[in-house]
């Protein structure tokens, strides 16, 4: 057993992690990744062996090591976690988990800005150029991103949305530029490889954290300059799954509005929990005729369900905006029962 331990590489080890999490969680994992990453473990899991429980714990508690020495180094830096790893794993341990995290860290630009909160991030690009901001904030956490947005002016907020959304692939030398501005107050190691920032996705995640009134307003404006790109950014802000954080209540409203062929059609390819949440809002008769209908509906295309899931996305989100649903989100809005 312990030749088959050092045969198993760092993507089966990932693997095994990812597999150990259960299907739910796992899949959460799988928004952070590249395409390329994407690929790659879901290879490794579908090749993955039987592990035995021995090997799994062994692979969890190497994981657990490097993530707590990850968080020990960008909270209080190396010195700091060398002291702390020494004492909770031995100085072998400790220095083995440290040199693995330094090499890392020289490789994750602006990777200090996690330990900042939000005020004193703000603090130090309150007077950035928009583009700036836009740059340093696609490599924070969404929270502290979106805290740090809606302290902005009003103006210039709109236009850090703007240039975080259409973000893709920033090369060194602007990563360079930047840091030369701000050197006095950040420092950092680059890439050497173009790096993936900003983007879409990443400022509709941004924007799941602020609260209603900024983002009305963020929309607003950007109605007026890009709408195409307002609506991208809605569009990613909920998703069909997300059904799953709605009240009871809510739900029924919506179905309410709802074509039941696009029911059909949106059940075709979901989770259970979002099926048997919507059958346990429906009266009986409306659920029998859903699943009845489900059973004859075959042969359906991907884009088909797709379409359909978003035709009920979009109803739950006028439904929002009129008020008569409610969609839970991890900004400041507060809900009274």
């Amino acid at each position: 057993m312990e030749e088959n331990k050092t045969a198993l590489t760092s993507e089966q080890k990932a693997a095994a992690v990812v597999i150990s999490m259960g299907s739910d969680k796992a899949s959460q994992i799988y928004k952070y990744l590249s395409e390329e990453d994407v690929e790659k473990l879901t290879i490794e899991i579908a090749k993955m062996r039987h592990l035995s429980s021995e090997e799994t714990e062994e692979i969890l508690d190497d994981f657990y090591k490097e993530c707590m020495t990850q968080k020990i180094v960008t909270e209080g830096g190396l010195e700091y976690a060398r002291n702390i790893l020494e004492k909770a794993f031995g100085q072998q341990t400790a220095s083995v988990l440290l040199e693995k995290v330094a090499k890392s860290l020289k490789t994750m630009p602006f990777s200090f800005i996690r330990k900042l909160d939000s005020k004193n991030l703000y603090s130090i690009l309150q007077h950035e150029r928009a583009q700036t901001i836009a740059l340093v904030l696609s490599y924070a956490e969404p929270d502290q991103a979106a805290n740090v947005i809606i302290t902005l002016p009003k103006e210039k907020r709109i236009k850090v949305v703007e240039s975080i959304a259409k973000m893709e692939n920033v090369s060194p030398e602007a990563i360079k530029i930047v840091e030369g501005q701000i050197e006095k107050k950040f420092s950092a190691v680059l890439t050497t490889d173009y790096t993936k920032t900003g983007g879409v996705d990443y400022i509709a995640d941004v924007m799941n954290y602020m609260d209603r009134g900024s983002e009305k307003y963020i929309f607003d404006e950007l109605a007026v300059k890009d709408a195409k790109l307002m609506e991208e950014i809605k569009k990613r802000m909920f998703v069909f799954e997300d059904i799953t954080t709605m009240d009871n209540r809510s739900i029924q409203r919506f179905l309410r509005d709802c074509d039941s062929k696009d029911i059909v059609l949106a059940l075709k390819q979901t989770n259970p929990e979002v099926s048997n949440l919507i059958f346990s809002n429906m009266s009986s008769r409306m659920a029998e005729s859903i699943k009845s209908d489900l059973e004859v509906t075959v042969n359906v295309r991907i884009k088909d369900v797709e379409e359909a899931q978003q035709r009920i996305v979009n109803i739950i989100r006028r439904l929002e905006e009129e008020g008569e649903v409610v969609i839970m989100k991890g900004g400041k809005d507060d809900i009274i029962a």
